[in-house]
């Protein structure tokens, strides 16, 4: 009976696309368009892990905005976000039980995103930081800065912040 690529069982972490419990796999049919698709037999199938973040950094951002709410905010559609998001305007993480993603709303301002936010996330991204790691920079206290950077940003102090990001790159 062939197992999917991706199945490891005697894994103990289950892998992304595994069966959860080694469970078997088997190939339900060959299709012209498609490859083999195949179904778990005895197990349970857990999707690929996806942006999700830690509680300390939770606890860090103060409160977070759904994306219909950024939408509403931005005064965009909905379908304006997620590209925001990919060219890196934007940091949105999967939050809470039902995963959904969510942005912290300290990055919203009136209207408009924060002035000096996109340059400061595409600093920290050329530093080699995460998603994860960056938020939680932006939101930890800085003593060099009265407060944290993304209240510098908010109160356009956007300056200071992106010294103090591209001094960490040395």
């Amino acid at each position: 009976m062939p197992r999917h690529p991706l199945a490891a069982a005697a894994a103990p972490a289950v892998a992304c696309g595994a069966a959860a419990s080694g469970g078997q796999t088997k190939a339900l049919r060959r299709t012209p368009r498609r490859r083999l698709r195949y179904r778990t037999v005895g197990a349970e199938w857990h999707a690929c892990p996806v942006t999700e973040i830690d509680a300390k950094i939770d606890a860090l951002v103060p409160s977070w905005m759904n994306l219909p709410d950024v939408a509403e905010r931005l005064g965009l559609e909905i379908t304006r976000i997620r590209p925001l998001i990919k060219e890196g305007q934007l940091i949105a993480v999967r939050r809470g039980e039902n995963r959904v993603l969510m942005v912290p709303s300290d990055f919203i301002g009136d209207g408009k995103i924060v002035k000096g936010l996109a340059g400061t996330l595409t600093l920290l991204k050329d530093d080699g930081f995460t998603d994860e790691e960056a938020l939680e920079w932006l939101f930890t206290e800085d003593p060099t800065l009265p407060g944290t950077p993304a209240q510098a940003l908010r109160e356009n102090r956007g300056t200071e912040v992106k010294r103090r990001a591209q001094a960490l790159a040395v």
